[in-house]
């Protein structure tokens, strides 16, 4: 067993280096890295051990933790429309439509065309939140609308397992499991939230006052695994558990320093997670059942593209429709629990669920390709933003000696402030709607778009521009947009913000006229003022 542990991680750590080269998400890695050593030491049958099921689950238990430091219950409750509301629309709606096509069209009992069709509706929480935490997109107002719809399908995932229950059940009254299942969901949430509101502040209070680093962490590692533990006690899964745990810190004063100790513990556990997934590709299946999984996967892409952008068209725009659904249009891991669940309780046959499993697996491997390519492959349906470019060219063709500043953040804020009070000529270029939108109510020359096309730029004539201000703060984006930039204008007249010395380090090789690194502007700031406080207390000269 060691010698595996080994060479597991070995060949995910080389694998993945070689793999970033290529800028390639780790998950594929990960996913790789399980079925390179399921097929090395003959390892599938180890895939349904329940102790390494379990391990493998916490990697989510983790990163619902860390989502739910992000949502105090004040802010559920603000997001309760987009959670209860179209998180609930897309579950039934979208398991309804598969339900009718198992049963109607395959003759799948019903029973199991209710089971699949639920399971099918599900996406994956892991990876679409991990990558839309990494790039930013989690932030945007398709990010909230996927951020939605996933809790709610983590909240129905209880429902789901539920049903197998009764479904399999030989004997026993429906009633009797309904009416327990609501006693121990009354019992759970009270006690976290007595827990939280009365317990945890004091609690974290004495264990700061300790100042010991090993003490905090696993006072938090106890707090996590504790309310997952209680969460499954009572017949729900670990990961809500952890994520009213995460609720309930982020009411606390300790929510950033738990969430900096906890992120290397959620990363490593889920990459053992994301290994057990390739652990679960068989190749002979897939040979075998080619034709049938590759039409399969592309009917339940096709109908969740459809079903999610059809709801979602209803309250936002198109893009931010098609971009929600391009996010969750993936099958889930809670879709592999559920079909191996009701394989083992009969509920499906070996060959259909083995199928089911393996399309499972196929979508979440091509799910980071289309996260980290989305805003491209939204240009490519939709031409608004090509149109409007179109617009801007007719009205903005007279700008000359003008800024452009992209990204309308605190800092783009901050300098379209510096401009117009200098009474110079600017516009600025901003991807959110919402933030273009309150711009253009204070009168801020502003045009939504991706400033990574390059016709967007073309149509606010880049090229007879004085200087191009950067200012967004997602490094992941920061290189290919300048790169962009550079060859419209040989950046010749470009100032970019970068955080870091390494981010700065990528861009060394572009013609860019002043790289502003914050930590170096902000440490020249915190050594002047040092210095002009010596200068006032101990009157030293300053010459």
């Amino acid at each position: 067993m060691l010698e595996i542990i080994i060479i597991t991680i070995f060949v995910s750590t080389f694998l993945n280096l070689f793999l970033a080269q290529f800028k390639i998400p780790t998950i594929i890695g990960y996913i790789t890295t399980g079925t390179i050593i399921a097929y090395s030491f003959e390892l599938h049958d180890h895939t349904h051990n329940s102790e390494l099921k379990e391990i493998a689950e916490f990697g989510v238990v983790f990163l619902m933790f860390t989502i739910g430091l992000e949502f105090s219950v004040n802010h559920l409750i603000k997001m309760k429309k987009a959670v209860f509301l179209y998180g609930g629309m897309q579950v039934v709606f979208t398991a309804v439509v598969f339900i009718f096509i198992a049963n109607y069209f395959f003759n799948i009992e019903i029973k199991s065309s209710i089971i699949i069709g639920l399971a099918l509706a599900l996406s994956s929480t892991a990876i679409v939140l991990k990558i839309l935490n990494e790039n930013g997109g989690i932030n945007k107002p398709y990010g909230r609308n996927v951020l939605g719809v996933l809790l709610f399908q983590d909240i129905a995932v209880i429902p789901i397992l539920l049903m197998i229950t009764i479904f399999s059940a030989k004997s026993g009254s429906i009633t009797d499991l309904l009416s327990t299942t609501f006693i121990n969901a009354t019992i759970l949430l009270i006690s976290l939230f007595v827990v939280g509101k009365y317990l945890l502040e004091p609690f974290f209070g004495a264990i700061a006052k300790a100042k010991s680093n090993e003490i905090f962490i696993s006072s938090i590692l106890l707090v996590v695994i504790g309310s997952s533990y209680m969460a499954h006690a009572f017949g729900f899964s670990y990961s809500l558990g952890a994520f009213i745990a995460g609720m309930m810190i982020a009411e606390t004063n300790y929510r950033n320093q738990v969430e900096a100790d906890l992120i290397p513990f959620r990363d490593l556990l889920l990459g053992v997670f994301f290994i057990t997934v390739g652990m679960q590709i068989d190749f002979a299946i897939i040979a075998e059942k080619i034709g049938i999984i590759s039409m399969l996967l592309i009917a339940i892409t096709i109908i969740k593209i459809i079903m999610v952008y059809g709801i979602f068209r209803l309250k936002s725009g198109s893009k931010n429709a098609i971009k929600t659904a391009l996010s969750i249009f993936q099958l889930g891991e809670f879709a592999l629990v559920v079909f191996e669940l009701s394989f083992a309780k009969g509920l499906l046959e070996e060959t259909l669920g083995q199928i089911l499993i393996v399309t499972v697996i196929i979508s979440m491997i091509i799910t980071p390709f289309v996260l980290n390519h989305i805003s491209d492959i939204v240009d490519i349906f939709d031409y608004s933003n090509s149109k409007a470019s179109n617009d801007n060219h007719h009205k903005r063709g007279d700008l000359e000696n003008h800024i452009i500043l992209i990204g309308y953040g605190k800092l783009g804020r901050y300098i379209s402030n510096l401009i117009q009070k200098e009474g110079l000529s600017f516009i600025v270029v901003e991807l959110d709607i919402e933030t273009v939108k309150n711009a253009k109510k204070q009168n801020i020359p502003i045009v939504f778009g991706n400033a990574s096309q390059k016709h967007l730029l073309e149509s606010l004539n880049i090229k007879k521009a004085s200087s191009v201000i950067i200012s967004i703060g997602n490094s992941h984006k920061l290189q290919h947009l300048c790169e962009v930039v550079n060859d419209l204008t040989y950046n010749a007249k470009t100032i970019v913000k970068v955080n870091t010395f390494e981010d700065k380090e990528l861009l060394s090789s572009l013609n860019l006229s002043k790289i502003v690194v914050e930590t170096e502007k902000t440490a020249d700031v915190m050594f002047e003022e040092a210095v002009n406080c010596m200068i006032t207390h101990c009157k030293i000269d300053p010459k």
